[in-house]
């Protein structure tokens, strides 16, 4: 099979529908955990909490500390009409973002939206994928990310079903965030979910044992969920993502490494690679973050530079992130679709829970 060949249908799956998790188990580390040696091709059942003894001492983790924008905001039109608007990140002028709006067919250019006393917004133009282009006057806020902390809604994934009064909500403030995300960067619009399963004392479990932790942040985008709608992988433009990598890391990176590296999640996965392109074309400057966009699609049969060891849950049909799993597990080549379509028909078999609240798979 070659690259070109690769048909989008390869990457549906049944899936019962009450895999889907709706909210997570009540403590992180104690989710289940799918092991896959790559090597050996052997495959294990734990929980998540036994990852401390399936790492290799000598390993360096890789994670996203980036934090979760409470990025859904509601306004009315000045007829009374509700809008809901989902922020992604900001424009080129001061006060404007790049949006989702609902019922974004009847919000035209030049169309009002907002809440007395609080904000006005006003849709500047359409932009791909269904974006907008949105200005915003603030009346109480210095900056839309203040606004959004103060009066905005985690921006669930769409197959997490919540009512407007919902008293999980409450609950998904803390859940859907990890425990070593930086709220100095309150920039993606998704959790980085693998890294939900950590613990405080996971961390410091990992620590003793001589694993110690790397930041890097990518502002993980709406993106991430928009199914390949192409016939064929190959013909998909994948969602470009914002990174930055700081010099502590890129260090790291760039000296030969003493033990595997471990990507907690496919967004590491996607800076680590992005950056494992760039560096000998568009090298960093000396001192301060690296900073991107990453354009990179990880699909069979694509190499992996940097990544030795990932963590990550289990993903949608038809999306890059399985894409980027089964690549991830035969190198080189794509005898890794066929691999991943049985990992999860078991996963499924042993009631495994699917996606961003779900269980996690190690790739060894």
């Amino acid at each position: 099979m070659t690259e070109g060949a690769l048909d989008t249908r390869q990457f549906d799956f049944p899936l019962p529908e009450e895999l889907i998790a709706q909210e997570p188990v009540p403590e992180r580390d104690d989710a289940r955990l799918f092991v896959v040696d790559r090597k050996t091709g052997e495959v294990g059942h734990r929980r998540f909490r036994e990852i401390v003894d399936l790492l290799p001492r000598n390993a360096g983790l890789f994670r996203n500390n980036a934090s979760v924008l409470p990025a859904r905001l509601h306004g009315f039109r000045p007829t009374g009409g509700a809008v809901e608007c989902l922020l992604l990140g900001p424009g080129a002028e001061p006060g404007q973002w790049r949006c989702l709006l609902k019922p974004g067919k009847k919000l035209p250019p030049g169309t009002a939206f907002g809440i007395d006393g609080e904000y006005r917004a006003e849709v500047v133009r359409p932009l791909d994928r269904g974006e907008r282009l949105v200005a915003f006057s603030l009346e109480r806020d210095a900056s839309v990310p203040e606004l959004a902390n103060r009066l905005g809604e985690i921006p669930l994934p769409p197959y997490i079903r919540r009512q407007r009064d919902d008293p999980r909500k409450v609950m998904d403030r803390e859940r859907y965030e990890t425990v070593y995300a930086d709220p100095g960067r309150r920039v993606a619009a998704a959790a980085p979910t693998a890294g939900l399963h950590f613990t405080p004392d996971l961390l410091q479990a990992l620590a003793q044992r001589g694993l110690h932790a790397w930041e890097i942040t990518l502002h993980v985008g709406a993106g991430t969920f928009q199914p390949i709608k192409t016939d064929r992988i190959a013909e998909h433009r994948i969602h470009r993502e914002f990174y930055e990598i700081p010099e502590a890391t890129r260090r790291i990176l760039d000296a030969e490494a003493p033990g595997p590296r471990v990507a907690i999640g496919t967004t590491t996965v996607r800076t680590l690679e992005d950056y494992a392109r760039r560096r000998h074309t568009s090298p960093p400057a000396p001192g301060g973050n690296y900073a991107v966009e990453a354009d990179l699609f990880l699909y069979p049969p694509a190499r992996f530079e940097l990544t030795d060891i990932m963590v990550t849950n289990f993903h949608l049909p038809r999306s890059t992130l399985l894409c980027l799993v089964a690549a991830f597990l035969s190198p080189g080549d794509t005898r890794g679709v066929a691999w991943l379509k049985q990992l999860y028909a078991e996963a499924v078999a042993r009631r495994y829970r699917f996606y961003s609240y779900g269980d996690a798979m190690l790739i060894l």
